[in-house]
């Protein structure tokens, strides 16, 4: 596998992969994105409107383990298979899990090294803007052609406006609510900062039309907090 493609050429594994870093992991997403929790009970409602009671779901960025937690704690009958590239982020997902491991298969690698299926529902959160276009349009058509037809997908990520005028209020918004949630300044300003340099982040418009180039129908932005949205789309 070549991982650089997989990437899209962004080494984002370097803080992923280091267990020291990702040891408080649990705290870092709440307080860089509005409504964490309120993302994973939105996530659970809306795969539950077609997923049956004994669901198989496909979590694509799966490390740490939080989103397949509320998930599987909201569903007794579901299970998982959880797909990450970082192991560090593997091994936290499997002590966030607990108990509730037995309905979880954990995956090291990337979309292509998930099961091919089919599942009753997927799930792709705060993942997607890590790669390019070209490697995220890929990794959409094949969460799709693991799912049965109709199923849900529900992707969350960084999506916001991108034009010159507009981005960089975004940008300081993100940072200002990160320091609001008790980030050191100086942190979020880096934090910004890395947001800013990424050139492979898109509107709504453009992150719709990756959903529907992929296969799937009718994308519904559901959720919207400053620099983040989230959709629910179906096979």
């Amino acid at each position: 596998m070549n991982t650089s493609a997989e990437r899209g050429g962004v080494d984002f594994l370097k803080f992923f992969s280091d267990r020291a870093a990702v040891a408080n992991y649990a705290d870092g997403p709440r307080r860089f994105l509005p409504g964490f929790d309120a993302l994973h009970a939105m996530t659970s409602i809306l795969l539950a409107e077609r997923a049956p009671a004994d669901a198989r779901v496909l979590v694509l960025g799966a490390g740490g383990g939080l989103e397949l937690k509320a998930l599987a704690s909201a569903h007794p009958g579901w299970s998982f298979v959880g797909v990450d590239p970082a192991l560090p982020m593997l091994e936290v997902a499997e002590r966030t899990l607990g108990p509730l491991m037995s309905r979880v298969e954990l995956v090291q690698g990337y979309i292509d090294d998930a099961p091919k299926g089919p599942f009753d529902a997927a799930t792709c959160l705060l993942t997607l803007h890590f790669l390019d276009a070209a490697t995220r349009a890929r990794t959409v058509r094949a969460i799709h052609d693991r799912l049965k037809p109709g199923a849900p997908f529900v992707a969350a990520h960084s999506s916001f406006p991108q034009n010159p005028s507009s981005r960089p209020a975004w940008l300081e918004r993100y940072a200002a609510y990160a320091v609001a949630s008790g980030v050191d300044p100086q942190q979020a300003a880096g934090a910004r900062d890395s947001v800013a340099n990424n050139l492979d982040l898109f509107d709504q418009e453009k992150d719709e039309d990756i959903l529907r180039d992929g296969g799937f129908s009718d994308p519904e932005m559901f959720f919207a907090a400053f620099t983040w949205r989230g959709w629910v789309a179906h096979a």
